[in-house]
């Protein structure tokens, strides 16, 4: 019985990672195709997301009592989609921090800051990249340095970790997630990211490496972060959408994170006019 134990979870780990790659071949070609178009194309494919990941947000924290707070927050972020795509970005932002203190005023005293947080923070699914997509090769480039920092870090932490294993990172709220996938996938993000500002005219390798670095400990901060949302209200997974990895949020808890601080970056650096280059360019 005991020597069936180890098979029976390598063929359990194995079925995972198949789901994860299958969906994967999916997923990230319709990104990127999403990501290349850009407009109304990318626009709704981030919106997308964001609904759903407001809709499992809710189913988590908010429970049986959520249809006032999810219809808010559904029609705050399709303004605020619309609003940016629009070009409109501040007035994006308002919608959905009002919006937030909307939902507060609704909810129970003892939730009210678990699912007024739901707004926000799938508000900035949907805003966050088509701010950064603003304009054509800036923008686009901009995407795709977002996506390989991100992407790089969730694949070899995930390898790595189990490969080497080591000292756990916080155990607590992540119990698999070791000290060693953590420094390999910054590692490998730095190296994509290097990678993608060779092609982009007027970067500078040891300041992308350094946003590589910043991105990539905020995507891990962000896993961590809905690690510990799901032990706070007992789920294993966000959801059940995507084979192999849960729910949207389960997908998008790494990069909801790391594209928000992005585009706080390049809205700091190249205002509303060029989010995309204050990334990129230094």
């Amino acid at each position: 019985m005991g020597a069936d134990q180890p098979v029976r979870a390598f063929g359990h780990r194995g079925s995972e990672l198949v789901l994860r790659i299958c969906s994967a071949a999916v997923l990230v070609p319709l990104a990127l195709a999403t990501a290349y178009l850009g407009g109304w194309p990318f626009a709704a494919f981030w919106g997308v997301a964001a609904l759903g990941v407001l809709w499992e947000w809710t189913s988590l924290v908010a429970g049986p009592d959520r249809r006032p707070v999810l219809i808010l927050g559904a029609g705050s972020i399709v303004l605020a989609l619309v609003l940016v795509a629009t070009v409109h970005h501040l007035a994006a932002m308002v919608v959905l921090t009002m919006a937030a203190l909307g939902a507060a005023a609704l909810a129970p005293a003892e939730r009210r800051g678990w699912i007024a947080g739901g707004i926000p923070y799938a508000g900035a699914i949907a805003i966050a990249p088509i701010m950064l997509r603003a304009g054509d090769r800036d923008g686009f480039a901009a995407i795709i340095l977002l996506f390989a920092v991100v992407w790089a870090t969730d694949i070899v932490a995930f390898f790595a970790g189990r490969a080497f294993g080591g000292p756990k990172l916080l155990p607590p709220v992540s119990p698999r997630k070791t000290w060693s996938g953590a420094i390999a996938g910054t590692i490998a993000a730095i190296a994509a990211a290097i990678a993608v500002g060779k092609a982009v005219p007027g970067t500078q390798s040891l300041a992308v490496a350094m946003l590589a670095v910043v991105l990539s400990v905020c995507a891990q901060a962000g896993d961590l972060f809905e690690s510990f949302l799901k032990r706070r209200f007992g789920a294993k997974d966000s959801g059940h959408l995507i084979p192999g990895h849960g729910g949207l949020m389960d997908r998008l808890d790494g990069f909801v994170a790391a594209a928000a601080v992005a585009a706080l970056v390049g809205l700091l650096r190249g205002g509303f006019e060029a989010p995309g280059r204050g990334l990129l360019v230094w």
